[in-house]
Formats: structure tokens, sequence, C-alpha cells
């Protein structure tokens, strides 16, 4: 026990020691000697204690855990796994009767009949207090007097601030006349830019600032340490930073001295006396750190705001008070003069552009709904026969226009209509399909446009209005349709919004429930268990082709669904499912939009999805829309949902009830830019705007990023010089994957070839790999979104057929390549369970922590 035998003797002193303070104290605090036996009544308790506490903190705090943990062993104590307040607990209680020092008997024996001693002791108790009493007298003498002096000096200093100001004034404008003069003007960069050179642009033009703040910014040339959120850094020095030191300097000794010529004759005596010297100005500005600092501040942000021209000025003057007085509070009646005509413009600037705001945005965003139109409401959960309700309705009718929100649906609505022998016509953007004589059409809700009239307008999955992107075409195609009749297909949850923005129109609501249960399974899932007509839910496009690999390996036929699938490939792989080719169908989310499947059971292989910012987990919403496809009538009468893990949690999210919805998304229209082109012409103004404006309650405006992005590459370009604003913004607004570099470099280049008159540049492509064909399919789309806007409907057609060809490509290439998807561990190449859930094995893991871990020691 080689520390406890260690710090024994240290706690024996330290206890003998603790003794001598006490008869010290004990002593001083009387006014005639008592013996040495009075003391020992009268402490003799507290000496008896005073070893078991010095003991007992000593050795708690200074053996070691190990240490005690064998103590105990020893002792027979079982100590694996106690918790360290436990092993604290039993050491102590052991050590109370480790050694006892018996501090009383010591007392004695080293200061028992030692009269002389003990009255030299006292008197020496006696002198040191007298000593003491003195000195904390004079300590809070000159306490109070640098108290009292803080006082002074502030009253002085605010009764004195404008006189000197005008010092400080003086000092500053004779500095800056000499280094606008003497110094060179270097290019501005960014300060911590430190690798770029500094380039001198000769002498400096007083005329180019208005305050002096504004020539604080120039840089010196010189590099300087600061202080960045507790970290030093080096940076280049700006004049602010040499200012600043200047002037504390200059009021360092200044403001100290003034303050001593200020102060009362007696304070001065009082200071003599307390601290046996004179009061000088180094012990008054020491007295007054705090509030000297605070003067600094208020004097440079005056000396900021002043013009410099006004300092340049009064350089030349020699200072007199009296005349400096005078020059100041013309230069400041007259700065003042100029910051109200300054505000004055800025305000009526101000007005002018809120008047403009409301002129051009005005009521655009709370519409009225005083046309004669019926709004018929279908809300429901998912797949519950609300689209094919609104669809027969919209059959029956003369003429009508259902607006989807995937490619996919629309082209789904389009054969489903042709098939039952109603005409229809297909408009996506990307592609048309014309039917002579058909009155009836079937789109992307991006499609709609307001002048168009039908008879009944169909909208589905209406609680996309919410979408902070897209939900402005809902909004748009909900607030403008031109119809008789508007059927809005929607979640249960978006009801209350959707009455809420409806207001007082003739309004007809229809309800739906749920023909085919749904069931939770008490059992987590494994891909052991999986059946015909299941459907395996994941939310990444790799996890798909990962979990559809390992289902075909095990001998199951698997269709595939994920965002990035070409709509013709994605509709392929339905169909096998549909017909039974394929038993099992594998899917990110994208299954939940409108696609009714024979699904006899949803399985989640995953509880949470990354969000484009962090992984989180799934909502009860998304939960509900996904599961809500499991279950078909006639086929499956209960619907099953399945989970990995998290079975109580997750069924609560499908069970819960969902908060209802009040705020949908809004963004600009035709006649948005049409008012703001009596103002402007430019795109970049239009952004600018868009972002101050501050959309009404219960609406949020959209980004525009994207849109933004894209106008960034041809901003101030011929391409923006030569294009009508609506033109350009229409083709900012094309559908694309603007994240993907290849199809924005696509749009840049087929940009310049429409404003310059030649033939658009053939879209680009590869056919490497699957991922190079899914962008080839994109590629392709983005050129025909051209061909159509710009009406090239006779070439479109041969583009439209080798997307076709591409979409087969696609899908052969599902076929063929679907067995490389196997799930692998990215270090060493090992197959990794299908529900494993990081990029490596266990082993390659365990062995990365080692290495760092033995790095770390």
């Amino acid at each position: 026990m080689n520390k406890l035998t260690a710090v024994y003797p240290q706690a024996i002193e330290h206890t003998k020691n603790k003794v001598v303070e006490d008869m010290n104290h004990y002593l001083e605090s009387k006014e005639s000697m008592p013996s040495f036996n009075e003391y020992l009544n009268d402490r003799g308790h507290y000496l008896e204690q005073i070893w078991i506490n010095v003991w007992l903190n000593k050795v708690t705090n200074d053996v070691p855990k190990n240490e005690k943990k064998d103590f105990l062993r020893e002792k027979g104590f079982e100590v694996q796994g106690v918790d360290r307040k436990l092993i604290n607990k039993l050491f102590r209680d052991e050590m109370r009767e480790y050694q006892p020092f018996n501090v009383l008997e010591w007392t004695k024996d080293t200061f028992k009949d030692q009269k002389e001693e003990w009255e030299q002791r006292y008197h020496q108790a006696k002198t040191d207090f007298i000593k003491r009493q003195e000195a904390n007298r004079l300590a809070e003498l000159r306490h109070r007097l640098a108290e009292k002096i803080e006082e002074l000096a502030t009253e002085i200093l605010e009764k004195d601030y404008a006189e000197c100001y005008l010092y400080v004034r003086y000092f500053t404008a004779k500095q800056l006349a000499a280094d606008i003069k003497n110094n060179v003007k270097f290019q501005n960069v960014d300060t911590f830019a430190l690798e770029e050179k500094l380039v001198d642009e000769g002498h400096f033009n007083p005329n180019s600032y208005t305050t002096v703040a504004k020539f604080f910014e120039e840089l010196t040339g010189d590099i300087h340490k600061t202080v960045h959120s507790g970290r030093s850094l080096y940076e280049y020095q700006t004049y602010f930073f040499v200012y600043e030191s200047l002037i504390s300097d200059y009021l360092s000794g200044m403001i100290p001295q003034r303050v001593l010529e200020k102060l009362p004759h007696e304070m001065k005596e009082q200071f003599q006396e307390a601290f046996g010297e004179k009061l000088t100005p180094s012990f008054i500005k020491g007295s007054m750190t705090q509030l000297f600092y605070e003067v600094e501040d208020y004097f440079i942000e005056d000396i900021q705001e002043e013009y410099l021209s006004d300092l340049l000025k009064i350089a030349e003057i020699p200072f007199d008070l009296t005349f400096h007085q005078k020059i100041f509070e013309k230069d400041y009646s007259e700065r003042e003069r100029k910051k109200a005509e300054e505000e004055a413009e800025l305000k009526r600037k101000r007005e002018e552009e809120e008047r403009m705001m409301e002129d051009i945005f005005g009521q655009e965003y709370n519409p009225s709904f005083g046309r004669r139109v019926r709004y018929i409401l279908h809300i429901g959960e998912t797949n519950t026969g609300k689209t094919h309700h609104a669809l027969e309705q919209m059959k029956r009718a003369n003429s009508g226009l259902y607006l989807a929100p995937l490619r996919l649906l629309a082209l789904e609505v389009y054969d489903k209509l042709n098939a039952e022998g109603t005409p229809c016509t297909l408009k996506t953007g990307e592609e048309e399909k014309i039917i002579p004589g058909a009155n009836h059409f079937s789109c992307t809700v991006e499609m709609f446009h307001e002048k168009e009239s039908f008879d009944i307008v169909v909208i589905d999955e209406a609680q996309m209005i919410t979408d902070k992107d897209r939900g402005f075409s809902w909004y748009k195609a909900i607030t403008k349709a031109n119809a008789h009749e508007v059927h809005i297909i929607g979640s249960r949850n978006s009801k209350p919004m959707l009455l809420q923005l409806l207001g007082d129109s003739d309004i007809e609501i229809h309800e739906y429930s749920r023909d085919t249960p749904l069931e939770v399974e008490s059992k987590e899932f494994h891909i052991k268990h999986v059946k015909k007509g299941d459907a395996l839910i994941c939310f990444s496009r790799r996890r798909v082709l990962e979990t559809a690999s390992r289902l075909q390996s095990d001998g199951h036929s698997v269709s595939m669904i994920y965002g990035s699938m070409p709509p013709e490939t994605r509709k392929k792989q339905i169909e096998q499912f549909n017909t039974g080719k394929t038993k099992v169908i594998v899917s990110t989310d994208a299954i939940g939009m409108g696609l009714n499947l024979p699904i006899r059971r949803i399985v989640f292989l995953e509880n949470e999805k990354f969000d484009g910012t962090r992984r989180r987990l799934l909502t009860s919403q998304e939960v509900k829309q996904i599961a809500g496809r499991a279950g078909r009538k006639g086929i499956y009468d209960v619907g099953k949902v399945a989970f990995t893990k998290d079975i109580r949690l997750m069924r609560r999210l499908l069970n819960q009830e969902d908060e209802p919805v009040h705020t949908f998304a809004i963004a600009p229209t035709n006649s948005v830019f049409e008012r703001f082109q009596r103002y402007y012409r430019d795109l970049g103004t239009f952004f600018e705007l868009w972002g101050k404006f501050k959309s009404p309650q219960g609406t949020k405006k959209a980004s525009l990023a994207e849109e933004r992005s894209l106008y960034d590459l041809i901003a101030g370009t011929e391409i923006e010089a030569r294009l009508p604003l609506m033109d350009l913004y229409g083709f900012l607004h094309l559908p694309f994957s603007k994240n993907e570099p290849m199809l924005t470099r696509q749009w840049e280049e087929t940009m310049y070839a429409i404003i310059q008159g030649t033939p658009l540049p053939e879209p680009p492509y590869k056919e490497r790999s699957l991922e190079d064909l899914e962008l080839a399919y994109k590629a392709l789309g983005l050129h025909l979104l051209f061909l159509y806007r710009l009406g090239e409907r006779t070439e479109a057609i041969y583009w439209e057929r080798l997307r076709e060809e591409m979409s087969d490509k696609v899908q052969d290439k599902l076929k063929t390549d679907i067995r490389k998807f196997v799930k692998k561990c990215r270090n060493c190449g090992k197959n990794l369970p299908w529900d494993h859930s990081f990029p490596t094995c266990d082993a390659c893991h365990n062995a990365k922590y080692r290495r760092r871990f033995a790095e770390d020691f």
C-alpha cells in the first residue's frame, strides 16, 4: 500500500499544523492570558475530531481507486463491478480505525508545563492579531479610496467628455492626414486570405470615403494576430486596429492626468495616509480599468461616425479649444442635417419599395373565390379509391383535365382512360401523346395553365401543396382552375388547410375509408421470411439494388422501384409484378405516391431516411402513405405491415392521428411577372425582391434556390440580354435534376444555342453502367423539355423514341447488373448481411478502432 503509507506521515504533520493554528486563534481572542488547561477544556472536543477529518479527506483524495480496492479485497470485501461511490464509503469506514493519531496526547506532551513558552505564544498571537487588524483597516481604506476615485473619475469624464473628445478628434485628424498622404492603398481582399499577395493601388483618394469608418476598412499591408471565437488567428491588418491602439494610448495618458488634476485635495491626502505615497496617474488608470475600456469604445465609435473630409480640414488648424469647439459644432450640425436627409431618402425608398411590392405581389396569394366553380374534395387514406371516383366523374364530362404529381401517374391515367374508351391526350413537359379529337388530358401538375377551360379538373395528391419546392403548382391549380367542377384529392390531414384555402366557395366533401384493414405483424421481419406479394421498402437506390440482388440470389423473382428509374422502366417493373412474373417488389418510398399494386404485405426494412440534411425517423404521414399500399380488395382483403425493429414505435406512428397542415407553398405566377416588368427588366432584381417579400400568414415561399443557381450561370451574359424575362424564367424553371453537373452544363449549352440560332446540342450520354444509362435518360428528358417548350414537336418524336430505347436499355441492364449489387465491406470486400447497417464489416471496424486506440497511447 505505497500511497497509503506515504500519506500517513503527511496527515500527521498537517494535523499538528492545524492544532498550532487553532491554538493561536484561541489565544488572540482572549483579553487576558488563559492557562493551557483552559485551552484543553475549551477546545478538547475539536482536538479529538481534527485527526479523523484530516485523515479521511487525505486518503479519500490521494489514494488511487485500485489501491483502495486492493485494500478492501484483502479485508474480505467483494469489489468487482462495485460503484465508485460505494468503494469510497467502504474505504472511509475502514480508515476510521486505521492507526489513529492521538492528537490530545500529542498536544499535552508538546505544550504542557511550558509556562514561559505559553506566555510568549500568547503575546505573539495578540501582536499578530493587532497587526492583522491594522492591515485589514488599511486594506479597507484603500479599497474605499479606489472605489471613490473610480466614482469621481466617472463623474469627471461624463462632465468633460465633449472637451476631451476635441483633443482626441484633433489627434486623430493629424494622424489621418499623415497616413493618407504618406501610405499606399492596397486592393481589398478577405483579411484571412493570407495566401493572396496584396496589390499596391497607389495613393489614397480622400474623396473616395464618406466617413472615417470607411477608411478604417482599408488594409495597412501588415499582418496581425486576432482572436475569433476563442481561437487565435492571423489576418491582414486594417486601419481600424491601428487607430484603436493609437487612440487607446493617447487616452491612457490624457484621462488619468486630467482626473488627477480634478480630484479634491483631501482625497489626495487620504491616499498619502493610506498608501504612504502620493497619488499618481498610474494608480488612477489602474483603478478605472473597466471604465477606461468603455470610454475608449465611445471615443472610437464617435470618431468613426465623423466625415473624413471634416477631420482632414482641421488637421492643419493649430489647436485652440474654443475655436475647435466652434468648428466641431458646425461640422456636427451639418452631419446631422445630411444624416436626416439620408434617413428621409431611405424612408422614402422603403415606402416606395413597399408600395411596389404590394403592387407586384399584392393579393396574389390571398385568392378570392368569387368564380362560379364547384369544389369536390375527396379526402381519405391511401388506397381507398379516391382517385378512381374522381376519374369516373371526369370520364362522364365532355372535357376534363387530370393533374398528377408524377409523370408515371399521368402516364397511367392516360393509358387507363384510352383503354376504357375515353380519348385522352398526355402532356408532361417531356412528352406529348396527342390523341386526335380527345377532350380529356392527363398531365403533370406543372403543366397546368389557367387560361385553359374544362368541365372537370381533377387535382391528385393535394397534400403536396405543402412541399416547399413544388407546392406552388398545386396552389396555382387549385386557386386558378377554370372549370365547372374541380375535384381535389388529398390526405386526411390536408382537409383543414384545403377548407381554409377555399373559403366560402361551393364545397362538397366525400370522405373515404379503407375496405381492406391494415394489420401490423408482431414479429420482427427477416429476409428469409419473404413471401409472394411482399413489397420491401428502403430509402436509397443502392439499398434497393442490394436487397433485390440478395433476393434474386435466394431464388426470388423481383421487381424494383426507385426515384431515378425512368418511368417507362418503372412501368415495366410494375407490370411484371401485377402479372405475376415477379413475386416480390423492392422499392423506395416512391411506391407511396399513387401506385396501386396487388401488395400482400408492406415491409419496412428501415425506419429512418436521409432527408437531404440528416437521417431522421419516418413521420407518421410517411409511414401511413407507404403502409397504405398493402392490401387489394378481392386479392388480399387484409393488408399486412411488418418492420425489422422497433415494432411498438412504428405501430404508434401508423395509428396516430396526423397533425393537420395549415401552411402551403407559394411561388411566382405569370401575373406577378407581368406586374414586376412595370418596374424592372432583370431577374436578378426579381430574385432580390422575392427574398424580401414577406409571404402572407399560412404560406411559405418557394426558395427558388435551383432557379437562382442556374441564373447565376448566365447573369449578365447575352442569354439574359436577348431573352424576354418571362421566357428566361421559364427556362430556369424547367423540371430537371439541377444537382447533376452534366445536366446543368447541357442546360447552359442549349441556352446559348437557342439565343445564337444554332441547332440544339445533342444530349450527352454514356452506356457503361446502370448509373450512366439513368443519367443519359435524364439528359434525353431535358432535351425533350427544350424541344416542347420551343414547339419542336416533330423533332421531339425522334427523341422520344430514342428515350424509350434508353428505357429498354435500363430495363435490360437491371436484369444483367443486379447480381453486381451485393452488399460488401468497402475495406475487405467480404459479403455483408442484408440488414447490416454500416458500409464496413465488424472485423474491419474493430481493427480500425484498435489502431486508433493504439495511436492514442
